[in-house]
């Protein structure tokens, strides 16, 4: 019997040997298959770890721009409203003075003017924060993240944080008066001709406010009319030109100067891409939008239902002398650069083209690819 065993197993043992390679190759492969598998499902496991983690942080950025805009309108508000003063007028026309006329007149154009400064600088604020605060908001995300922590310098320090973030002081100053002189220019363009007996509707106030748009939005900082393609004449105002940041170069500049240089040169790039145009532009048309709606209230028939809708027809045959508009327009801007979250802002901060961008800032500014730079 064992013979017969022995026999067989040296007959076929060059088979046995196949087959017990074959099987050893086979359990070998098995577990590199199921080690590549792990790898596989651990470095997908991270990679999805590490993306809810950014668009988390990434969420909780735009509420913080959300707030951030919300907090600043009152001071923007109150510089609108400090340089564009039509209280103290309204106040001299009550002690019915003898250039009551010519008060009128200049009634006109404060009221028209600080209106639509309000919604130029409302949609610039919370467009040119978002681009702020989400560059910033990439560049931290990286800062916390595994991918930096490996004993590098951080790429956004406080400091840094700190004198960019302070950058917004531009627009709020000298941005801002130079945004009210070319309107207040616009203004009297088109309105200063118009008597104060005129009757208007609101489909031509619009009109005219188009046509005060258009001079604006036309003309550079220097007060004559460029045309530029698709780059946003308005970037100007809501950052100082390249020429006086890199002027300071040559007083010695710091390592904290030299980081925010690079933050701000970034943030003049977006300014100026056509991507930003277009969004600012979006924002513009329905601030301006909002504007008209929240007018078209006192254009309303009389004899109409307060529940009615308003239609075209309506508006275009409703006219109010131009003396009565001015205070409709005049009050506006309580309820544009309103403190509190009003149908104004909320519409400009659910603008899907706002977040669409502000998604791909935030995308450009975290990605790994910054650690490099």
């Amino acid at each position: 019997m064992l013979a017969s065993t022995w026999g067989f197993l040296k007959r076929h043992k060059r088979k046995f040997i196949f087959a017990g390679a074959f099987v050893g190759g086979v359990y070998l492969l098995g577990k590199y298959a199921q080690k590549k598998i792990r790898d596989i499902q651990e470095r997908e496991a991270a990679e999805y770890i590490a993306q809810a983690r950014r668009q988390f942080h990434f969420e909780s950025n735009q509420r913080t721009c959300n707030m951030t805009v919300l907090s600043m309108l009152p001071t923007l508000r109150d510089a609108i409203i400090q340089h564009l003063n039509s209280e103290s007028l309204t106040a001299l026309l009550k002690n019915k003075p003898p250039n009551k006329l010519e008060i009128w007149e200049d009634l006109k154009i404060i009221s028209f003017t600080r209106s639509i400064v309000a919604v130029y600088s409302t949609c610039m604020l919370v467009v040119l924060l978002r681009v702020q605060l989400n560059i910033i908001g990439g560049y931290i995300y990286l800062d916390n993240s595994a991918l930096s922590k490996n004993g590098m310098t951080p790429l956004v320090p406080p400091e840094v944080q700190e004198q960019y973030l302070s950058s917004i002081q531009h627009f709020l100053g000298d941005g801002l008066n130079e945004l009210m002189t070319a309107v207040k220019q616009a203004v009297q363009n088109v309105l200063g001709g118009i008597s104060l007996k005129q009757s208007i509707s609101l489909l031509e106030l619009e009109q005219h406010v188009n046509q005060i748009r258009e001079q604006v939005e036309q003309r550079g900082r220097s007060g004559t009319a460029e045309s530029n393609g698709n780059k946003s004449t308005l970037s100007s105002y809501m950052m100082p030109d390249e020429e006086s940041t890199l002027s300071a170069q040559a007083c010695g500049l710091t390592e904290k100067d030299v980081g925010t240089i690079k933050l701000l040169n970034e943030t003049r790039d977006m300014l100026e891409s056509p991507d930003f145009y277009i969004v600012l532009n979006t924002c513009l048309n329905r601030g301006f939008s909002r504007l008209f709606d929240n007018m078209a209230e006192f254009f309303r028939p009389t004899q109409q239902d307060p529940g009615q809708s308003i239609t075209t027809d309506s508006l275009s045959n409703v006219s109010l002398p131009l003396a009565k508009v001015i205070p409709i327009v005049n009050g506006q801007i309580n309820s544009i650069c309103s403190d509190t979250p009003s149908q104004f802002v909320q519409d400009l901060l659910m603008i899907e083209q706002v977040k669409e961008f502000s998604a791909n800032v935030y995308e450009a500014f975290s990605a790994p690819q910054q650690l490099q730079k």
